[in-house]
């Protein structure tokens, strides 16, 4: 029997990728005099990906990817101003209001009758528990959990420390790549809610047949459980 259902949080319960969008046009803007947005979209996302297993996920990351990548398409002539518009980009961003998804806090209410909720999200443990607390949605979590990676073996270990079998257990998110493919691998269920922008690190290819349910909104997510 389905007991515990897990929701990521960024994209999935409240809007998140659209902030990063408008933190990169700024920082296209500021270095349009060097290069052209292709290119400026290339090195960061290249820097991001260097800089992972440095930082981890989320923005502070983020911030610190653009100013070295700043310095390296400028041949470090940004000056210092320059690299304190980057960081009041990073603060901006932090500082943005956590606004809930359409249907998410009334799902949640209704969901929460009849299954345990938890969030798992991956990123900087203070910002996603500032974000959590927040968007107002934590009291409706008897479970929270914020790993550095959502891959099989972070998705075993949290099983495992909670007890869970697969068969128990249903993952909720927008990210093929980190809340489907390894919680498939590990016999459980999950349920994709794509968002309207996905980071390239998190795209992959869906196949057409996809052996778990697509959802347009997280409304319609009760009705499938109870399908179920």
């Amino acid at each position: 029997m389905l007991r515990v259902l897990a929701f990521d949080a960024d994209d999935t319960l409240w809007h998140n990728e659209t902030h990063y969008a408008e933190c990169q046009e700024a920082f296209r803007d500021l270095l349009r005099a060097y290069h052209d947005d292709a290119w400026i979209d290339a090195r960061l996302h290249d820097t991001e990906m260097r800089n992972l297993h440095h930082y981890g996920y989320g923005i502070k990351g983020f911030t610190l990817s653009m100013i070295e990548t700043a310095l390296e398409l400028t041949e470090e002539r940004l000056d210092g101003a320059g690299i304190r518009r980057v960081v009041e980009l990073g603060k901006a961003m932090l500082s943005k209001p956590v606004e809930p998804l359409p249907g998410v806090a009334e799902v949640l209410q209704e969901l929460s009758t009849s299954f345990d909720l938890m969030v798992i999200t991956k990123g900087d443990l203070f910002d996603q528990e500032t974000k959590l607390a927040r968007s107002g949605l934590g009291p409706h979590f008897s479970k929270v959990e914020i790993v550095s990676e959502k891959d099989e073996a972070a998705y075993a270990a949290i099983l495992t420390r909670h007890g869970l079998a697969p068969g128990s257990f249903t993952m909720v998110g927008n990210s093929v790549r980190s809340d489907i493919l390894p919680v498939l691998a590990l016999g459980a269920r999950a349920v994709h809610i794509p968002y309207a922008l996905t980071w390239a690190h998190e795209a992959v290819a869906t196949p057409l047949e996809a052996p778990f349910p697509v959802l347009e909104s997280i409304r319609e997510l009760p009705a499938l459980l109870a399908g179920w």
